[in-house]
């Protein structure tokens, strides 16, 4: 669903956290490995109810990777900043395979963290 948004050369975050979504697009620019903050809709939650257990991992056809991150979000602490890569398109190229892309821009935010 993402790489039908953004295309084989951005990935997508999803975060609640506007700090961390302000710091994910300064690296991002940094390592040029392109990324778009999109939307986090609470009110998807709704598609991830089970009627048999505590979450089910799969939402309707639409909202797919808004879904995808609601879903993720179960199973982080809420006292930490959370976000969500979708980085299925710009981590293959049809002619060369894998790009190795995401791996500088989450180097990069781990060194961050670090200082």
């Amino acid at each position: 669903a993402c790489m039908v948004a953004l295309g084989k050369s951005v990935c997508g975050v999803w975060t609640d956290s506007d700090d961390l979504a302000e710091e994910l697009k300064d690296i991002s620019k940094l390592t040029e490995e392109k990324a778009w903050r999109m939307p986090l809709e609470k009110s998807y939650n709704e598609q991830l109810e089970s009627k048999i257990a505590d979450i089910k991992n799969i939402g309707t056809r639409y909202g797919g990777s808004i879904t995808a991150a609601l879903f993720l979000q179960n199973f982080v602490s809420k006292k930490k900043p959370f976000a969500h890569l979708d980085i299925a398109g710009p981590v293959w190229d049809d002619k060369i395979g894998a790009t190795g892309y995401g791996a500088k821009l989450v180097t990069e935010w781990v060194r961050r963290q670090g200082e």
